[in-house]
């Protein structure tokens, strides 16, 4: 007997056109968020704008800047001026690589206001003769002017480059007397206890060292305000560039007096040391004073590299490697 075949229904196979690929890993256009409305960018303002306020600010305080440069080139203490704005120029180069955008929305209103205490300051510079007064305002004119052109973000960019350019205004004369006469007199000691103890028969009356018949007379030109004050623009320099902790670089703004201290007690000792060994020819002995003080820079220099040597060595974070001394 022969069995039927068992009767099968076939499954209906749709046209190749109607059949649609529906992946769940896309995602259609119609789901997509929409973009995120970000900050505008502040176009770059026009340069004749920082020309006009550069001529400006140059011809309202050209005897502020005409004093400055004298104050530079006839006072050695204060001759690192003259480097102080290309620093401060290298503070702001150097930034150039970490800064997404530099302007933003000028702020010429809020700018206002600070004229005008840069104005009532001004006046106050004027009736009490005080320049160093009036160099603090061409400072905070600056700083105006570039809030007034570039806004806010201009002035984050620029602020490390215009804090360092306080280091180009003298000190007030009555601030140099205060603080330069302790340093002579503590370099007067500290020198003569350094030649006692190379075995020089050193003695100190007031500010004089006496060696046998040499007398070693520490004079204001000698007291070390001069190192100091250039130290401290190093200093001040490092904290603004190194990439270091906040308690490294106030060990750094520590250091700037000893610093200088210490190289002017060298450059003392080495000076008594010479003229005690014979050296009695007056040219000569100028000759040796000042290129013992050119020495000097050099001296402090290699105490601060060694200050960050140390302090690379001592403060160094548990997950990191230690840095390079400059870095």
């Amino acid at each position: 007997m022969l069995l039927d075949p068992p009767t099968t229904h076939p499954t209906p196979v749709r046209p190749a056109a109607s059949i649609r690929s529906t992946p769940t890993n896309v995602v259609t256009v119609e789901s997509l968020p929409p973009p995120a409305a970000g900050r505008p960018v502040t176009p770059r303002p026009p340069r004749w704008q920082f020309g006009l306020a550069a001529a400006v600010l140059a011809w309202a305080f050209f005897p502020t800047l005409d004093w400055l440069v004298e104050k530079w080139t006839t006072d050695p203490s204060y001759s690192h001026g003259f480097l102080v704005p290309f620093v401060a120029a290298y503070m702001v180069y150097r930034k150039r690589g970490s800064v997404t955008a530099w302007f933003s929305a000028p702020r010429p209103f809020t700018a206002a206001g600070v004229f005008a205490a840069v104005f009532a300051l001004r006046g106050l510079a004027g009736g009490l003769l005080f320049n160093q007064l009036d160099a603090l305002a061409f400072l905070l004119s600056l700083a105006a002017a570039v809030l007034a052109v570039g806004g806010w973000r201009l002035v984050r960019n620029l602020a490390p480059g215009l804090a360092f350019l306080v280091f180009f205004i003298p000190l007030p004369y009555e601030l140099e007397q205060n603080v330069g006469g302790p340093l002579k007199v503590i370099a007067t000691a500290c020198s003569t206890f350094l030649l006692q103890t190379l075995g020089f028969p050193a003695v100190a009356t007031g500010n004089i060292i006496r060696i046998d018949d040499v007398e070693l007379g520490v004079v204001d030109a000698c007291n070390g305000l001069k190192m100091l004050l250039t130290f401290a623009a190093i200093g001040g320099g490092a904290v603004l560039l190194l990439r270091r902790t906040w308690f490294e670089k106030f060990l750094i703004v520590l250091g700037v007096v000893p610093i200088a201290l210490i190289a002017n007690v060298l450059r003392i000792t080495a000076t008594g040391v010479l003229f005690a060994l014979g050296v009695r020819d007056k040219h000569t002995q100028e000759t040796v004073h000042d290129a013992l003080g050119y020495a000097m820079p050099v001296i402090g220099i290699g105490l601060f590299y060694l200050e960050l040597w140390v302090l690379n060595r001592l403060v160094v974070k548990p997950d990191a490697t230690p840095r390079p001394a400059l870095m």
